[in-house]
């Protein structure tokens, strides 16, 4: 009877691990990106398998394994980090609108950004991250789970417990924000050739 549960338990690991580890690498790059600190972003990341760990009996086969431990992963920055980490200095939505009004308007700002993000860019890149760092934090995780990650809309809004409208309109602002930082960097890497009007 001992032996059988013991070979229940190590199945159980055994599944838990095949379907969880692949994601370990994004998560820790997800939580870096939010915290801006490798500590913490291996504390969230241990804490997120841990949790995941104790409530396997409740993840169903054959849904989204990455979309369920990010899911876990902003439960835990939300509820634990975000309320001891100070907001880095970010960029004014208002002011950038009213700054770059002209670019803005440009009704192919958004096509443009779709193609940049879908073109060689890099994410990793210090440029881009600088300009993610800019953002506010719950534009910068629409962006981070959409864009880089490629969740669906509902996949993103679930994991970071908001209507699907709201991410939406979240990543919208943010898409113009992140267009108007990197526009020159990527006119520079030939990634849109369309000067700003």
């Amino acid at each position: 009877m001992a032996s059988s549960s013991a070979n229940e338990n190590e199945a159980a690991a055994a599944r838990f691990e095949a379907a969880t580890l692949p994601f370990m690498e994004a998560l820790y790059n997800q939580a870096l990106r939010l915290t801006q600190r490798r500590e913490d972003a291996g504390d969230i990341v241990q804490e997120t398998y841990l949790r995941a760990y104790r409530t396997f009996a409740n993840f169903k086969e054959g849904t989204n394994c990455k979309a369920w431990l990010f899911t876990i992963l902003y439960s835990i920055f939300v509820n634990k980090y975000r309320k001891e980490q100070r907001e880095p200095d970010t960029v004014s939505i208002e002011e950038l609108e009213e700054k770059f009004h002209r670019i803005l308007a440009d009704p192919d700002w958004e096509t443009n950004f779709v193609a940049l993000t879908r073109s060689e860019f890099d994410w990793q890149e210090p440029e881009v991250n600088h300009a993610l760092a800019k953002l506010p934090e719950d534009f910068r995780s629409a962006v981070l789970l959409v864009d880089v990650e490629a969740f669906t809309y509902e996949e993103a809004a679930a994991a970071l417990d908001c209507p699907v409208g709201t991410l939406r309109s979240r990543l919208f602002r943010a898409r113009r924000i992140l267009f108007l930082e990197l526009h020159d960097y990527a006119r520079r890497r030939g990634l849109i050739r369309r000067p700003p009007i």
